[in-house]
Order: C-alpha cells, then structure tokens, then sequence
C-alpha cells in the first residue's frame, strides 16, 4: 500500500490529483463545518444514527444515517436505497439546502458541473471503527461522481483499482477535506482504515463523514 501524503505533508496544496477522474480539495469544508454539523443535529433528531446489518448478518462498525429523498441502507435483503427511513416507516429528512450547495460546488471545483445529488448518506466513526474496501455501485447509473466530506478526527482513506485486489494508496484525510471521483475513477474499490483514539473539538471522540451520490 502506497501513502500518498501523511500529517506533514503542506497543508498549502488545496487540491490533490488522486487518479483520473479522482481529486482532493483539501480544506474545501473548513468554512461551512460548523453549519454542516448543526444541521446534521436536526437530521439525526428525526433519523438517528444506527448500526445496520449486512445481507450477511454483520453488524457494521459505523453508525449510519441518511438525508435526502433516497437513503442507502442495508439489512439481511441486502444494499439498496430507499425512500424511507426503515426504523420509522417516515421519508428520510429533506437535505440542508447547505448540503446540496457544498456538494454541487465540490463537484464543479473537482471537474464535474451540475452535480445534482439525491442522496446523502452519513456515517459516524468512533475509534477502531473501519469500513472494508468496497465500490459504490447500487446506483442506477454511474454518470454522477461521488462527493466525500470529512468532518471531526482523521482518518485514513484508502483508494484502490477497478478490481478488490489492486494496491490502494492511503490518503489522509482531515477535518474539512473533501474527495470527489468520478469518471474514470467512478467504480474504484476504496475504505476507511480504523479510526485512532482523538478528540476534536467539533465532534469529539468521532468522525463524520457525508457521502453525496446521484441514487437515482
């Protein structure tokens, strides 16, 4: 595995070419953070956080929310995206209209305008939570790129090929990064490395990270 840049690389390099089709707009989110996570305070009073199940019968380590009118969950039926939340029976909470804005000027920043997602699902790491390389391929199509912001403790992104068992680079991800691929990049396996013990002050002992995608 290949480490493209660790806590001392220059924090001055605000965009990061990851592959084809792949960037990292670093510090992208620093400015609207806050405001991102009060609104996720609303989301989570009518959605809260949970812990799903794989079709395999695993309890994921990360806890998972949606917003949005799709929502990407998973259960013993397997992974899919829903209108409604499965805990209430209710449509998912609407998407902040600051959601949708920062994910639009994301996408356009990294070479992809008029990113118009339906989606946005949101996991929250605690310490030693992981989650194991994987593609995102439950959407109807996969002309839209997809939009990742980090928010709250680092955390190791590891970003591979078109196939499970091609080498990953391991990218840092901070507070405010968000990476954006797409294109030819679109279908690349990727994960989350354990998160190490930390506090921030924003969020605590936890990462947040938003996952924007066109769903439908």
């Amino acid at each position: 595995m290949k480490t493209l840049f660790d806590d001392h690389a220059t924090l001055d390099e605000q965009r990061l070419e990851l592959a084809e089709g792949a960037v990292l707009l670093k510090a992208f989110a620093l400015g609207t953070a806050s405001s991102l996570l009060c609104e996720l305070d609303k989301v989570t009073a009518i959605s809260p956080f949970r812990r799903m199940v794989t079709p395999g019968g695993f309890e994921m380590s990360i806890e998972m929310t949606n917003c949005g009118p799709l929502g990407w969950i998973t259960d013993r039926s397997g992974y899919r995206y829903a209108a409604t939340d499965p805990l209430s029976n209710a449509p998912w909470p609407d998407m902040p209209a600051a959601y949708a804005e920062l994910a639009k000027d994301a996408a356009s920043e990294a070479g992809y305008p008029d990113f118009r997602p339906d989606a946005c699902l949101i996991n929250r790491y605690h310490p030693s939570a992981r989650l194991t390389l994987h593609q995102d391929k439950n959407e109807s199509d996969f002309q839209s790129p997809i939009v990742s912001v980090s928010l709250g403790l680092p955390a190791k992104f590891l970003f591979g090929g078109l196939r499970r068992s091609d080498p990953t680079t391991s990218i840092r991800l901070h507070h405010g990064d968000v990476a954006v691929w797409g294109g030819a990049s679109r279908l690349r396996y990727h994960g989350v490395a354990p998160i190490r013990k930390g506090s921030h002050e924003l969020t605590g002992s936890s990462r947040i990270n938003l996952t924007f995608r066109r769903a439908s």
